[in-house]
């Protein structure tokens, strides 16, 4: 990408413009990173928080649920990460691992997951009502560019530390895990927390998008219009029709 750079610095200053009013406003916002194994998440959260204070500023990445987070509401593990006034956080996967992760690998039930439907929507609505502001990203890779780059972690021992177990059954599980995608976009799209599409088999394109896209859709002060207009070859709000145009991979 042409001058990525000096487009990704001008973006990061307007994340810092974003920041300055979120503190002065008392604001609250919550990003919702989700999308394919190796699809580049770990690496647009970088770029987001580079640059913003670190005392108001969160990445939530939950690991393994306990025991007795197993016996407990199946939000409320999340619940104590979210946003207070002033605060910038980012879920780098979210709830939305019940119907992802844990459903294609068996580690809820069709009783879980039916729930967690009933569930959702719901709550970001109350979290929304409450002055939450929540944007919901799904980074999506094809098939090919997930083999590259899990292959690409196995080999550089700075990165081993991203592979775990679930990630290398990702290729083996590719059409439970589309199957299982296509059913949360469709059942957990709303107009009030829509989902975000991002085409993101070219890692910097998806950054920068991304980042235009978020700054575009929150209000802050001195916002610089003219840089923020996104690719929507790359990134757009999810529409059922995604599912079968290839805009999606499958």
């Amino acid at each position: 990408m042409e001058n990525y750079k000096q487009t990704l610095r001008a973006l990061q200053i307007e994340l810092v413009k974003l920041h300055r009013h979120l503190i002065a406003c008392d604001d609250r916002i919550l990003v919702i990173m989700e999308g394919r194994d190796a699809a580049g998440k770990d690496g647009v959260i970088k770029r987001i928080t580079q640059h913003l204070s670190p005392r108001e500023t969160r990445v939530v990445a939950l690991g393994k649920p306990s025991e007795r987070d197993l016996n407990t509401w199946y939000f409320q593990r999340y619940v104590p990460h979210l946003p207070a006034s002033q605060e910038f956080v980012i879920f780098n996967r979210s709830w939305y691992n019940r119907a992802g992760v844990e459903r294609v690998m068996g580690f809820c039930t069709d009783s879980d997951l039916e729930q967690f439907f009933a569930m959702v929507e719901p709550l970001e609505s109350m979290l929304i009502e409450s002055g939450i502001k929540i944007r919901k990203y799904y980074l999506d890779i094809s098939k090919e560019e997930q083999h590259e780059r899990l292959a690409a972690r196995e080999r550089d021992a700075l990165s081993h530390w991203k592979i775990s177990p679930i990630d290398r059954e990702a290729q083996h599980y590719w059409d439970d895990y589309s199957a299982a995608r296509n059913e949360m976009l469709s059942r957990t799209h709303n107009q009030s927390a829509p989902w975000i599409v991002v085409r993101a088999n070219d890692k910097k394109e998806a950054r920068i998008n991304l980042i235009k896209d978020l700054l575009s859709e929150i209000y802050y002060e001195g916002k610089n219009e003219a840089l923020l207009e996104p690719d929507r070859d790359i990134i757009r709000e999810f529409r059922p029709e995604m599912l079968k145009n290839g805009f999606l991979a499958s």
